[in-house]
């Protein structure tokens, strides 16, 4: 049975675990230690290993022979846990068992002791859904549980969770994965899965992924069915439609250039207005610190390209450009004509231009009006240096 790549490479061990540094050091400590702590929380976007951590330290707190923290994965012990229907770490979605009445059934279950190992490790997925009275109902529970209960609760909105859980509980905070650790732990699968990829085709699979491992992991998984097994760049924009390089600098240099019937032709909304912002910004880059790729992570072909577009333009102009578009992101989400608001934006960019050239036209007329003649040429001279 296929399995897909992020439930294939999912961490068994702190040693798999991508970033959160933080964290896992921590956690091997507390086992070193044996300072283990009773309830934890574990907070933080989807995809950043929440749950993972959870079930790997789960098996780390009972495990005969840790190594420096870890499950070791050969003992007895860790062998059961590993059993899909072990009964001593117990997973439960609180999107769907929300009620007081599941959250009673876990209090009575509490008192009896672990059939394996030294600790019974509830794990309760998504707890800002619990209700009111089923946080109640928890509350005593997780304040003084059994000596062998531990309960970890994992949550993408903390702040929904009552003041009197918060206090608590250990609470640790599962921030984005940095884009070189994605590109790493993408290369690393890709090798161990036979999977060959152009290095601008893992990165642009990173970026896409937004600092989520889970994320990152289903495109590449949807790239390499795409792509038979040998992801290119160009793969990649057409799984993830997003706009083609080439398209989007044409785009770009028709708003600057004020021609916007070019860029109507062109102008195609699906992840257009993310791309064309982005476009405005790797410009302004370019222009500012030049080709990098350490600072931009497009192939340097198209860094020259976005160069010699820049060289043509002043810094101010592209800037407002950068301005102009970001600005209406979030218009953008809830728009029922999202090609009408862009075409529009592009509109108003050429207005202000248009409008800075009338009004210095127009104040450059009314100066030389009320001048003496002698003094006509040296003030048009003045004003053309300007």
């Amino acid at each position: 049975m296929y399995l897909a790549l992020y439930r294939k490479f999912r961490p068994d061990n702190f040693f798999d675990v991508v970033g959160q540094e933080h964290i896992i050091k921590t956690l091997k400590n507390q086992i070193i230690n044996d300072q283990i702590g009773h309830a934890y929380l574990f907070c933080g976007s989807r995809g950043t290993g929440k749950t993972s951590v959870a079930k790997v330290f789960a098996k780390a707190v009972n495990c005969l022979s840790p190594r420096d923290g870890s499950p070791c994965g050969e003992c007895e012990v860790c062998k059961k846990l590993k059993e899909t229907n072990n009964i001593d770490i117990i997973e439960i979605d609180a999107a769907s068992n929300n009620r007081v009445d599941e959250v009673r059934d876990i209090r009575d279950k509490v008192k009896y002791p672990p059939l394996y190992g030294k600790y019974k490790v509830y794990i309760i997925d998504e707890v800002h859904m619990l209700t009111d009275s089923a946080f109640n109902a928890l509350l005593k529970t997780l304040e003084e549980p059994p000596a062998h209960t531990i309960f970890i609760l994992a949550t993408t909105e903390p702040q929904k969770l009552p003041a009197t859980i918060l206090s608590r509980v250990l609470r640790f905070d599962f921030k984005l994965v940095g884009l070189d650790d994605l590109i790493k732990h993408i290369k690393n699968i890709f090798e161990k899965s036979g999977i060959k990829a152009e290095d601008e085709a893992i990165v642009q699979i990173a970026k896409a992924g937004n600092g989520s491992v889970r994320d990152s992991l289903s495109i590449a998984d949807m790239c390499a069915s795409f792509a038979n097994n040998n992801i290119k760049y160009s793969d990649v924009l057409e799984v993830l439609g997003t706009s083609n390089q080439e398209v989007l600098c044409q785009l770009a240099q028709a708003v600057l250039e004020g021609d916007i019937s070019e860029f109507v032709v062109k102008l195609d909304v699906v992840n257009l207005l993310e791309d064309i912002t982005k476009e405005f910004r790797d410009i302004l880059v370019i222009k500012t610190a030049g080709i990098n790729k350490d600072v931009i992570d497009l192939p340097v072909a198209v860094q020259e390209k976005l160069k010699a577009l820049g060289d043509k333009f002043e810094l101010s102009r592209i800037n407002d450009a950068l301005i102009k578009f970001s600005d209406i992101e979030y218009d953008l989400k809830y728009s029922n004509n999202p090609q009408l608001l862009l075409e529009v934006t592009a509109m108003k960019f050429l207005k202000t231009k248009q409008d800075i050239n009338q009004v210095k036209n127009e104040s450059s007329l009314n100066i030389i009006k009320n001048v003496d003649l002698t003094e006509k040429k040296e003030v048009a001279q003045n004003l053309d240096n300007t």
